[in-house]
């Protein structure tokens, strides 16, 4: 987009492991599981360490997929002639919403507790949600910052 933009968002998924923690998390489990091990094949179970070692690579290569998912980006832009919405991941961006700003309309999904749990862009009855990697609260919030951002590209600033 070359014109400004009233709305410039980055939405990632909330990564609560560090990597840090990660390596602290494997060494735990593969020490465990090594004493485990020890103590199969010292009573004769040859065979149990290598399904615990499979184990260990199972839990691995799951956090490490998760990690990879966790790295990709929702980016919601709004200028004052379009809405854009493109999901970046692994060095490539895909348009996923493209709009006229004047004619976009945001609305929202609540539950009977009332928070937001979903967020909807829509236009002539083709829709979109966006934001799903954010909390209800999160969402909420960031469902009244892109309606003032479509109001300001709308009246021009």
């Amino acid at each position: 987009m070359s014109e400004p933009l009233f709305m410039d968002a980055e939405i990632k998924q909330n990564r609560s492991l560090s990597d840090r923690g990660f390596v602290v998390l494997i060494s735990v489990i593969t020490v465990i599981n090594l004493a485990s091990a020890l103590i199969f094949v010292s009573q004769g179970a040859t065979l149990v360490p290598v399904f615990l070692a499979a184990a260990v690579l199972a839990v691995t290569f799951a956090f490490l997929a998760s990690f990879r998912a966790a790295r990709a980006v929702e980016r919601v832009q709004v200028s004052a002639y379009e809405v854009r919405v493109t999901h970046e991941a692994r060095g490539r961006v895909r348009l996923v919403w493209e709009s006229p700003t004047a004619f976009t309309r945001v609305a929202t999904e609540r539950d009977e507790d009332d928070r937001v749990t979903g967020l909807v862009l829509s236009l002539s009855g083709r829709r979109t949600f966006v934001a799903a990697a954010l909390s209800p609260r999160e969402r909420g919030e960031f469902a009244r910052a892109l309606e003032d951002a479509l109001w300001r590209a709308k009246r021009g600033g």
